[in-house]
């Protein structure tokens, strides 16, 4: 029988807690309490406590959380807002939505993030805001990136969409810029079974405005609208399956980063980049990603057409995107990010996954890299 390896198995993780998960899904809709029931306000508390932030306030995808982020920090139109090109559109797009440009730097070619050396030349006039992505499940150096935000009046706004329980020289991903933004999509560490989204702040200022933003421009009152808002709340039952999950995140972290070594001692002979963990850094392994410097293309085809899910996180770097055409980059401006771009390959990962799957991986990797 061909194998068949997924990228992600989410009804492993499934059938791991059906019996949770199905009791909370029934207990949710008996109550039919669906918008902005007590399930949210306990998963709120639950995740600031996870990250170590003062708020937690959930919204409806990971692009409204940073999006929201944005403008609860002061970005408008006019303004511009420093990122990287390496990352899901969802990055950009929330800066467009608020009216900024997205001003994009170069990468550090061993880490896949944000290069903090090229953040200081970036910022203009006009540069309201950094927006770090912690990629792949791995921190980027926050420490220098808020520091140099500091030093010019900018905010940081983490995407950490990829990054739940990340650590960075030990402190929590999600309590160490002005906001920071997740994710729920499925196939995250930390997923719903549908959209969902969360901002984390220590700001009070931030978080007031991100809880009436994200419903309709009130707070605690049903029919008196502060701001003109938006409907971009986190539903009831999500948030229920979601503190479901969080209690098992933490176990699940660990057999990722167990599966990611395990990869990376199987792999130590092939001719590949392997992933760069440093001390510094607590990587949750969204994504395991090596980097196959020739006909990455032919190798992932090969993967896929055996029945092992590798997937390309990203093939085409934003600034290069037809979306983005008007910011007038262009092949070349970008290079560590533009060669990533065509040499990174993702490999499945997650907790559920057989170490006689891995090995069939690499065996198999291993054929095509000495074929090619």
């Amino acid at each position: 029988m061909a194998h068949k390896i997924p990228l992600v198995d989410l009804q492993a993780q499934y059938q791991s807690i059906k019996t949770e998960i199905d009791e909370v899904i029934d207990r949710v809709v008996r109550s039919t309490s669906f918008i902005m029931g007590p399930d949210v306000a306990e998963f709120e508390k639950n995740f600031a406590d996870f990250c170590g932030a003062k708020y937690c306030i959930g919204v409806a995808s990971g692009t409204s959380a940073i999006h929201l982020a944005l403008i609860a920090c002061g970005v408008g139109p006019g303004d511009e807002v420093i990122t990287v090109s390496h990352t899901f559109t969802a990055t950009a797009e929330a800066i467009v939505h608020c009216g900024a440009k997205p001003v994009f730097v170069d990468i550090n070619p061993t880490t896949y993030l944000i290069d903090p050396v090229k953040i200081e030349a970036a910022i203009s006039a006009r540069t309201k805001a950094v927006v770090p992505v912690h990629l792949y499940g791995r921190p980027a150096s926050i420490d220098s990136i808020v520091a140099i935000a500091k030093k010019h009046g900018l905010a940081v706004v983490e995407d950490a969409a990829q990054s739940h329980g990340a650590r960075f020289k030990g402190q929590s991903i999600g309590s160490l810029g002005d906001a920071a933004c997740f994710s729920f999509y499925p196939g995250k560490n930390l997923g719903a079974y549908g959209d969902a989204g969360a901002v984390t702040t220590n700001s009070d200022e931030i978080a007031q405005k991100l809880y009436m933003l994200r419903d309709h421009g009130r707070y605690q009152s049903k029919y008196e609208h502060q701001i003109v808002g938006y409907g971009e709340r986190i539903d009831t039952l999500q948030a229920a399956i979601l503190n479901v999950k969080l209690s098992h995140l933490s176990a699940w972290t660990e057999l990722r980063r167990t599966k990611a070594r395990i990869y990376s001692e199987l792999l130590a002979q092939l001719d590949v980049q392997l992933p760069d963990d440093d001390q510094d850094s607590y990587s949750v392994y969204h994504l395991y990603v090596v980097r196959i410097k020739q006909q990455r293309n032919e190798i992932l085809k090969s993967l896929q057409n055996q029945g092992i899910g590798a997937g390309v996180h990203y093939p085409i770097p934003l600034h290069l995107q037809p979306a983005y055409n008007q910011l007038g980059y262009k092949k070349g401006d970008l290079p560590h990010t533009e060669l990533a771009a065509e040499q990174v390959l993702s490999l499945p990962i997650f907790p559920e996954l057989l170490l006689s799957d891995q090995q069939f991986v690499v065996e198999t990797l291993r054929k095509l890299i000495s074929h090619n």
